[in-house]
């Protein structure tokens, strides 16, 4: 595939991601549950790859927070979802490892790397675990969405046809 068509899907994504969030939300302890952009990052981590999709999650976070609909919780969890959904999809050629990533990194690892933001940065009393229950049910939900629209658009003859004239 080609840089200016990933880049153009990416910001189709971020576009989608960005509109979607606020749409979806459901606020749990510290956090908003977003799982729109967990079915965009297992989206991203298949069709567009590591890179790319890290950068969608990036993007969608910054935006977010611009706007006044994320917190600066969203950044370490959609962004390390998204690379370790990417880069186990990009070992394994399965769909259910970028779902399995994307809630391994967002659900437990971005969860937890959101403990130091809290503490140090927005000086708020949080266990290390604290955001794990809020990050693994928004995770699992987008992601398993995400995993469904993946199946759908790997088996479609447009996208195969694709896939082998760009190989």
């Amino acid at each position: 595939m080609n840089k200016t068509l990933k880049l153009t899907i990416t910001a189709m994504f971020i576009a989608i991601g960005t509109v979607t969030s606020h749409l979806f939300a459901i606020p749990i302890g510290f956090t908003k549950v977003f799982p729109m952009q967990h079915f965009i990052n297992v989206l991203s981590a298949v069709i567009l790859g590591p890179a790319y999709a890290v950068l969608q999650a990036f993007s969608v976070s910054l935006l977010r927070n611009m706007l006044g609909t994320g917190s600066l919780f969203a950044f370490p969890g959609s962004m390390i979802g998204a690379f370790l959904a990417a880069y186990l999809y990009s070992k394994t050629k399965k769909a259910s490892m970028a779902m399995t990533g994307e809630i391994i990194g967002t659900g437990l690892l971005g969860a937890m790397a959101c403990y130091p933001i809290a503490t140090l940065i927005l000086g708020q009393d949080a266990a290390l675990f604290g955001f794990v229950p809020a990050f693994i049910f928004s995770s699992i939900a987008g992601s398993i969405f995400g995993f469904i629209i993946v199946g759908i658009v790997l088996k479609s003859p447009a996208f195969k046809t694709y896939q082998e004239r760009n190989l």
